[in-house]
């Protein structure tokens, strides 16, 4: 298998049902960051803001990780106990409905550490 050179790439390499999965974190993301980019690095999808990196997704066989997650942050520390999964990563099961509004305010939470390391 090529490696993807566009998160889109990446995305239509899963089945319809992962696939659906990631449009769903990947709309969250670009709904709570305009002018966010979408790269490849890592050979998964990367969402950046101004040059810097705000969060990975990476999809797997049961379950789709979300990279760095605030999981020793006293502000998501009780909503991501059921999804931690290592230092820095929540672990979101397929079978599982997805939290997207906790999704979101990791992205917006990781875009304001990023702005605030630019100064």
């Amino acid at each position: 298998m090529t490696a993807p050179t566009t998160v889109d790439g990446y995305i239509a390499a899963f089945p319809e049902n992962v696939q659906t999965l990631l449009q769903h974190i990947r709309t969250t993301i670009r709904e709570a960051l305009p002018g966010v980019q979408e790269v490849i690095t890592y050979q998964i999808p990367t969402f950046t803001l101004n040059g810097h990196s705000v969060t990975h997704i990476a999809a797997y066989k049961t379950h789709i990780g979300l990279y760095p997650a605030p999981i020793d942050d006293p502000a998501f520390a009780a909503e991501l106990a059921q999804y931690k999964s290592g230092k820095a990563t929540a672990k979101f099961r397929l079978n599982q409905p997805l939290p997207l509004d906790l999704i979101r305010r990791i992205v917006l939470a990781r875009a304001q550490e990023q702005a605030g390391t630019q100064k």
